[in-house]
């Protein structure tokens, strides 16, 4: 461990985090009325015990007292810390100063009896979980994302998580966006967080291995379930709480109708974090979330890292974004000398009374608006008093 020993509390909080995959809710539940120590304690005690503390919400999700007091049993608390130590992570609990600051966005949101505190974190990589969500966004997506969301999410980590920038990009290390939006952040040189459904001893999914295996090394990775412990589905929505609740937003970048992007988006909202959307085809199936986001008031529309960090900086230091494009030789043309030079053919030429009867301008006028021009070097004149129109710095 680092900055801390296996205490009582630590080892209790540990063996109940083995539990969330049989009954999350209940877990968390135990352990925010009595409090870690005892819930532990209870759950080696009897199956009344169990469900007098919980009263209904044992048969609410079909689950007995003597259930849990069977995989209570079978969590060797002193197995799990030798484990942690083998694959050199840190289990963080609320005393420790890696503690995410995000304990009461999640006591106060629960969707389809998910949600809740985690009992700890599993931590693992060179980064400080506290230090690198204070500036944290959350980037997810579709896993068979096309090739336009990914360079996309590639674009949008690559700019957030460069260090003049600053910003930590968060994710779950699953194929498509997420894989491209960590691969940005490291392209970067900055940093960024994998959050998994699984124990961090497991890379999941095995193809992005060597993705996880990079974040470990260079950033950071985090769960809420203890090493040994396989993906469910219901552990990916679990997760998906905490993607949002460890950034101060989450773009989602492409995402069907049904997806765990759009889950995340969910949380995010619940907690009062920023969603952003980021626009796409009208014709594909991976635009629908996105699209539906913005249009129903839950996202912002975002299309560039400087969106993203205008919504997100603190009230009154957001950067001020561009009203135009760049400046262009034409924006400082008058109204004359704009129909003026509408009128002048590229190629031959034509006098000043051809030009005033083209454009409409009077011939004085006329005159006014081809001398100016002229020096600006957009319009040239020839020997036979004949002007047309050409390029700045062109050859005339």
């Amino acid at each position: 461990m680092t900055d801390n020993q296996w205490t009582d509390e630590r080892l209790a909080r540990a063996g109940l985090g083995a539990l969330l995959q049989y009954g999350a809710m209940e877990v968390l539940d135990l352990a925010a009325r009595l409090g870690p120590q005892a819930a532990w304690d209870l759950l080696h005690g009897s199956e009344q015990g169990i469900a007098d503390a919980l009263g209904d919400r044992l048969e609410h999700q079909g689950h007995k007292g003597a259930a849990f007091v069977t995989w209570a049993a079978s969590v060797n608390t002193a197995e799990l810390a030798q484990q942690a130590d083998r694959a050199d992570l840190r289990f963080i609990i609320p005393c420790d100063s890696e503690w995410p600051e995000c304990r009461h966005d999640l006591a106060h949101c629960d969707m389809d009896r998910l949600g809740g505190v985690p009992v700890g974190f599993w931590v693992t990589g060179p980064g400080h979980l506290v230090k690198w969500c204070r500036q944290a966004v959350a980037l997810v997506g579709s896993r068979a994302s096309t090739r336009y969301g990914e360079a996309v999410a590639l674009l949008l980590a690559s700019e957030l998580a460069k260090p003049s920038v600053g910003w930590t990009v968060v994710s779950g290390g699953a194929f498509g966006i997420d894989a491209a939006s960590h691969r940005g952040a490291l392209a970067a040189d900055g940093r960024t967080i994998g959050v998994f459904a699984n124990g961090l001893d497991i890379s999941y999914p095995p193809a992005n291995h060597g993705l996880i295996q990079k974040i470990r090394q260079e950033g950071l990775v985090v769960s809420e379930l203890p090493p040994g412990t396989h993906p469910t589905k219901h552990g990916f929505l679990a997760r998906n709480r905490l993607i949002a609740a460890l950034s101060l937003g989450t773009v989602v970048v492409e995402a069907a109708a049904r997806s765990g992007a759009r889950n995340t988006a969910s949380w995010a909202a619940s907690m009062g974090r920023v969603v952003m959307g980021v626009p796409g085809p009208i014709t594909s199936a991976l635009s629908v979330t996105p699209h539906r986001l913005i249009r129903d008031g839950i996202a912002s529309l975002v299309a560039s890292a400087d969106d993203v960090v205008a919504l997100l900086a603190t009230f009154g230091e957001s950067p001020e974004l561009p009203r135009s494009g760049p400046d262009r030789w034409q924006d400082a043309l008058s109204g004359d000398q704009t129909v003026v030079r509408e009128a002048l053919p590229s190629r031959g030429g034509l006098s000043v009374s051809e030009v005033a009867l083209a454009s409409g301008v009077s011939v004085p006028r006329s005159i006014a608006a081809l001398n100016a021009m002229s020096r600006l070097g957009i319009v040239v004149v020839n020997e036979q008093g004949r002007w047309r129109a050409c390029l700045p710095n062109s050859d005339t």
